[in-house]
């Protein structure tokens, strides 16, 4: 079972019902990948999503990845891909698989760039971050990119939201 939670700590987010987003743009990423099976394992699979400001997800950003800006999001997952296998089939009670980290000014800059609404720009993003909770990842090679880019379309389709990399 998946369980996802959702608080805003900071960042000027508008009213909405940020868990519900999260989670359905949680259970569309896992969705299309081999973990699929994650979302009824026995044991509960929890994600925090953390919507704060552009200051946090810089600090943030600077002492982990030694970039010195904000981003949009941030993931930081708490497993190693190759212990997600074993999962599925688990009822050790409760795991946590990561936290994503969002950043109200920077998405809000980005979303209006796209002219895309807040929330559903939000919903690729965690979407995006959490594909890296599960291993993905887009900078190792442009195979492993154009992967998780696949990845990500199908998921923001099976959302109703456009496809992020187009245009």
């Amino acid at each position: 079972m998946l369980s996802v939670e959702a608080d805003q700590v900071a960042g000027d987010w508008p009213a909405a019902d940020w868990a519900e987003l999260a989670r359905a743009a949680v259970a569309a990423a896992v969705a299309q990948t081999p973990h699929a099976d994650l979302a009824s394992a026995p044991m509960a699979i929890e994600i925090a999503v953390r919507l704060t400001s552009d200051a946090e997800v810089h600090a943030l950003n600077r002492q982990y990845r030694h970039k010195d800006k904000p981003t949009n999001i941030l993931s930081f997952p708490l497993l190693a891909p190759d212990m997600l296998v074993s999962l599925a089939n688990s009822d050790d009670g409760e795991v946590l698989l990561g936290d994503l980290v969002l950043a109200a000014e920077t998405t809000a800059r980005e979303a209006a760039d796209k002219a895309w609404p807040l929330t559903a720009y939000c919903q690729h993003l965690i979407v995006h971050g959490t594909l890296h909770l599960l291993g993905y990842d887009h900078e190792d090679s442009e195979a492993e990119a154009e992967h998780m880019e696949a990845l990500e379309r199908a998921a923001c389709t099976a959302l109703g939201l456009p496809d992020p990399y187009e245009g």
